[in-house]
């Protein structure tokens, strides 16, 4: 997956804003290891270093680009890793991360072996967009399947990374002392020209744009601009709505040594795809 951390920030604001929502739900005073798992440029992992300055904080991403723009930030100790596969090198009391374990496929799997990386009386704060079914990313789908790229583009799409709220607190609750789980639909306001366009440049249409060479690369992205903006117009004033729905849940263990959680569980959501 290509990353272009100035796209991604162009939306800096709005998609900061559910990052803080996140941590200002954790309730830790004084955490000595923590892992911010998808880390990005490092935008929210200098909030979490702000609250907690005497933790050793560990950011790990799988974009080379995303962490060395992330690198300008001192004090964190920067790891290129698959969120899939990577494990700590001691107990964690916080393992954070938002918007990044859509990314990653099977999450009956995945969620069970985050909860094994805490430490007694540790929390899993994590963030996840549930937008798979919503114009913005339907659209990218059928604008795949027009056009003369539908070759280059069909085999990328994905199944909903992301589930239901029940599956998430149905495979949770059992191995946690206490789970909670919510949905925050965000109303963004945007300004510029073709802004949920430039949105889903940052992240979901990136592997497709990058699946192509010029000159489809450019029609498909005019193409799905097109399709998206007849759903997300021009308000008057100029500027543009984007309601963005967003899965929040935070998970604590025990805070005495818990027996190993079990690793399976009933299929989660398939396919390595993202938004």
């Amino acid at each position: 997956m290509p990353w272009d951390p100035a796209q991604y920030l162009k939306f800096f604001d709005h998609r900061l804003r559910p990052a803080i929502d996140l941590l200002n739900r954790i309730d830790l005073a004084d955490p000595a290891e923590i892992c911010d798992l998808g880390t990005g440029a490092g935008n929210v992992t200098r909030h979490l270093r702000a609250r907690w300055p005497n933790a050793h904080i560990v950011g790990v991403d799988e974009s080379g680009a995303m962490l060395g723009k992330a690198a300008e930030i001192p004090g964190i100790d920067w790891q290129r890793a698959d969120l899939a596969t990577w494990q700590p090198q001691r107990a964690v009391d916080l393992v954070y991360s938002n918007a990044a374990l859509h990314w990653v496929g099977d999450h009956a799997r995945l969620f069970p072996a985050l909860l094994g990386m805490l430490a007694p009386g540790g929390v899993l704060a994590v963030q996840m967009p549930r937008m798979f079914t919503a114009p913005t990313h339907r659209l990218v789908a059928e604008a795949a399947r027009r056009g003369p790229w539908r070759a280059r583009l069909e085999s990328l799409l994905r199944p909903p990374p992301v589930a239901e709220p029940g599956f998430y607190y149905d495979l949770l609750a059992p191995r946690t002392a206490a789970v909670d789980i919510w949905e925050t639909e965000y109303l963004h306001v945007l300004a510029g020209d073709d802004p949920v366009k430039e949105w889903l440049k940052g992240s979901w249409l990136a592997p497709f744009l990058a699946a192509l060479d010029e000159p489809q690369r450019s029609d498909f992205e005019a193409y799905y601009a097109r399709l998206v903006a007849q759903v997300y117009p021009l308000r008057p004033d100029g500027r543009t709505l984007l309601p963005f729905r967003r899965l929040f849940i935070v998970a604590s263990v025990s805070s005495s040594s818990p027996d190993p959680p079990e690793t399976t569980g009933r299929a989660g959501p398939g396919g390595d795809s993202g938004g």
